[in-house]
C-alpha cells in the first residue's frame, strides 16, 4: 500500500512508499516502486538522493519512452519536475534558452514558436520532457536535438555534484548519447541550454519526405516556422496513436543504418525497400556512407503490422508502434519485440535496435 511521508519540514516534497508507476508510463504497464518522489528543484533532488544512498536510482520524465520490466523493490524513482524557461543570452541572430529538465518538450516548442525562434519546429509534438531529450538525442523530419544543443547541467546521482556537459561531452549519436551508454543511469538532467535562431535568420528544413508533401498539399511554398510546426503536428497525429487512448511509446525501434552495398543487395530482392542515404555514416564508422532503412517498412513486410498476441500487439496503422491494448504485461511486449527482431534478421539480415528504454 502507498504510504506518504514528508521528508523535511523545509520542503513540500512528498515521498511515497510502495507506489504504483502505472500512470507514469505511456504504455500503461503497472509496476511498483519501493520509494517514489517528485522533485521541483535541485535542492529537493539532492535531498532525496542523500536520504536514499543505498538504493538503485531511476529518473523519470513523462514516461513516454520507457518500458518497466519488473517491480522495483529497494529502488528510488525520482520524477523530474524541475521547470522554468529563461533567455540567458541573446543577440540579433541567436538566442540561448535555459529550460528546466522537467518542462514538457512540446510546451517548450510552442514557447519557441510564439517567440519566433527557430530550430525546434521539426521536433513538434514529440512526447516527453526537456531533460529526456538529450538522453535520446530526439529527432524528427531531418532535425536532431544535437543540431541546436549548447549544453546541459546534470546532478551526479552518487556524488550529488552538478556537472556541465557541452556538445562534445554528450557524445550524441542516432537516438543515442553518453547518457544511454557509458553514463547510463548516473545523472539527473536538471537544465538544458539550446541555441535557437531568430526567425529572419533561420533556415527551415522542409525536404524530408512527408513534411514536403504536406506543405505542397497546402500550397505553402515559403512556410513560416509555425506552418512547419503545424505540418509536423498534423503528420504525427495521423501516424501515431494517442497513448491516452491506447498504450504506446511511439516508435519502438530505431530505423537501422546499413552500408550502401548491403542496401543495394537487398533492393535486388526487395525492390520497394524504403531507405534514405546518410552521408555522415555509422557512428562507429563515420566515413562509411550508409542508408537508413525504414524499420516500419521492414516490420510490415515481415507480416507484423496489426498483429495482436493476447493484449499486446503491433499497431494496425503504424508498424513501428507496439501497443498495450489495456491489460497486457510488459513481459508480453518484450517477448513480442524479440520475435519481431528475430523475424526481421531472418528475412532481411538486419538487426533492429530498440528506441524505447528498458528499465
Amino acid at each position: 500500500n502507498d504510504t506518504r511521508i514528508r521528508i523535511s519540514a523545509r520542503t513540500k516534497m512528498i515521498v511515497h512508499k510502495n507506489y504504483s508507476l502505472k500512470k507514469f508510463n505511456t504504455f500503461g504497464f503497472d509496476a511498483t516502486a519501493e520509494t517514489f518522489a517528485e522533485v521541483n528543484n535541485e535542492i529537493e533532488a539532492k535531498q532525496i538522493l542523500l536520504s536514499n544512498k543505498n538504493k538503485s536510482i531511476y529518473i523519470l520524465g513523462s514516461g513516454s519512452n520507457v518500458l518497466f520490466t519488473k517491480d522495483y523493490y529497494d529502488a528510488l524513482f525520482i520524477k523530474n519536475n524541475i521547470s522554468g524557461i529563461n533567455i540567458v543570452r541573446t543577440d540579433e541572430q541567436y538566442c540561448i534558452c535555459e529550460i528546466g529538465g522537467g518542462e514538457n518538450w512540446h510546451s517548450f516548442v510552442l514557447y519557441a514558436i510564439e517567440n519566433d525562434l527557430g530550430g525546434v519546429e521539426n521536433l513538434s509534438l514529440i512526447p516527453g520532457t526537456v531533460g529526456a531529450a538529450p538522453i535520446q538525442n530526439i529527432g524528427a523530419y531531418g532535425v536532431e536535438l544535437k543540431d541546436i544543443f549548447e549544453s546541459l547541467e546534470a546532478i551526479d546521482l552518487k556524488t550529488l555534484e552538478t556537472k556541465v556537459f557541452n556538445l562534445t561531452a554528450c557524445q550524441f549519436g542516432y537516438r543515442d548519447s553518453i547518457f544511454k551508454t557509458a553514463l547510463k543511469g548516473q545523472f539527473l538532467i536538471s537544465k538544458v541550454n539550446l541555441k535557437l535562431t531568430r526567425a529572419p535568420h533561420h533556415t527551415l528544413k522542409t525536404d524530408y519526405g512527408d513534411l514536403k508533401k504536406i506543405l505542397a498539399a497546402k500550397n505553402i511554398s515559403a512556410p513560416t516556422i509555425r506552418e512547419v510546426s503545424d505540418a509536423v503536428i498534423h503528420i504525427r497525429q495521423i501516424k501515431l496513436p494517442d497513448p491516452k487512448i491506447i498504450g504506446n511509446a511511439g516508435s519502438f525501434f530505431k530505423n537501422p543504418e546499413i552500408p550502401v552495398a548491403q542496401f543495394e543487395s537487398l533492393k535486388i530482392q526487395f525492390p520497394n525497400i524504403v531507405g534514405f542515404k546518410n552521408l555522415r555514416g555509422l557512428d562507429n564508422l563515420p566515413n562509411l556512407e550508409t542508408v537508413k532503412v525504414a524499420a516500419g517498412w521492414l516490420i510490415e513486410q515481415a507480416g507484423w503490422k496489426g498483429k495482436r498476441i493476447g493484449d499486446v500487439g503491433v499497431h494496425a496503422a503504424q508498424a513501428l508502434v507496439l501497443v498495450n491494448y489495456g491489460n497486457g504485461k510488459s513481459s508480453e511486449l518484450m517477448a513480442l519485440a524479440a520475435q519481431i527482431q528475430s523475424s526481421i534478421f531472418e528475412k532481411f539480415g538486419i538487426a533492429l535496435e530498440s528506441e524505447v528504454n528498458f528499465v
